[in-house]
């Protein structure tokens, strides 16, 4: 546990979806941080702008102001850098998709969570990390929550930050209000270029629309062989509904199988580990808020104390 200085100087990359969605809770953490702080204001247009920014930002900490999404993506960007040992993470949660935000301890109003970024410490938490670099900070679910046989609902659309919107904002400001107002909250500053306005509808219509419920049935029951540090849970030949592998159980992973019922309910197969491989047949999983495959083998490693996230004293 390390305690963070409010002298610090602060790099706050505002995310493009939660400036178009709540305007006014930016806004106000701006003012919280800026008040308390040195800042400079990033407004990263897309996905190459925010990589630059977090590359470029010398001995300033980060502050993401977005929602989960953001902080997944600061995140696994600072993991492929090989910097996450040495540079904590701030995050101010605004936008729709905060279950995340709340599970990790992070306040949820704008003042609450800038206070924390001035006043709080950094804390060092485990994450998964898997063969191809991805990153896992709160659940794995397989398949995944919500996916309704392949359909996502309203938190697994990739919009905005997560990248392919392009067009989102203005350079970088320092200091104050420089690089910032121009947005005023909102989308002005954007200019009359009406393909940028109609991109700002579409993000908006995505981001506050609510989860809709799949017309089509959820998908059946999975063959899987999961492995736990080398040790089969179950194999190919027992069908299971659903496994879940969560960090942060002192320093390995709960690993939860549930195998479909035959008869009586058959009870979750429970254990922690370090080290988790899934296998089978094509298989979708669900990584904290980004539904990723379709994969035939995965494995995911614990890292312990592996990400640093500032939160509440």
């Amino acid at each position: 546990m390390t305690e963070v200085a409010a002298s610090d100087q602060l790099l706050v990359v505002i995310d493009p979806v939660a400036r178009w969605t709540d305007g006014e809770s930016v806004r106000i953490a701006k003012d919280v941080l800026s008040a308390g702080a040195t800042t400079k204001v990033c407004l990263p247009e897309g996905p190459e702008e925010f990589a630059r920014a977090l590359a470029r930002r010398g001995s300033r900490r980060p502050v993401v102001v977005g929602d989960d999404r953001a902080l997944l993506r600061a995140v696994s960007l600072l993991h492929r850098q090989r910097e996450l040992a040495g540079c904590g993470v701030s995050l101010v949660p605004v936008g729709g998709v905060l279950s995340l935000a709340r599970a990790l301890g992070v306040p949820v109003g704008a003042v609450a969570a800038a206070r924390a970024v001035l006043d709080g410490v950094e804390r060092r938490l485990d994450l998964l990390v898997d063969e191809s670099d991805g990153v896992v900070l709160g659940a794995l679910r397989i398949p995944p929550v919500g996916a309704g046989g392949g359909m996502r609902g309203a938190e697994e659309v990739e919009v905005g930050g997560l990248g392919g919107v392009g067009g989102f904002g203005d350079a970088e400001g320092s200091g104050g209000s420089a690089g910032f107002g121009s947005f005023g909250g909102g989308a002005s500053g954007l200019g009359g270029h009406a393909w940028l306005r109609t991109c700002q509808s579409l993000v908006r219509t995505l981001a506050a629309r609510p989860a809709r419920v799949a017309s089509v049935p959820g998908p059946g029951p999975s063959r899987l062989r999961v492995e736990v540090d080398g040790v089969t849970l179950v194999d190919l030949d027992q069908p299971v509904e659903a496994v879940s592998v969560t960090p942060g159980v002192a320093g390995g992973a709960e690993v939860e199988v549930r195998p479909v019922s035959v008869g009586a309910e058959a009870s979750p197969l429970r254990v922690v580990g370090r080290r988790v491989t899934v296998s089978g047949a094509d298989f979708r999983y669900r990584a904290d808020s980004v539904v990723s495959g379709p994969v035939r083998t995965r494995t995911w490693t614990v890292r312990e104390g592996g990400w640093g996230l500032t939160l509440p004293s």
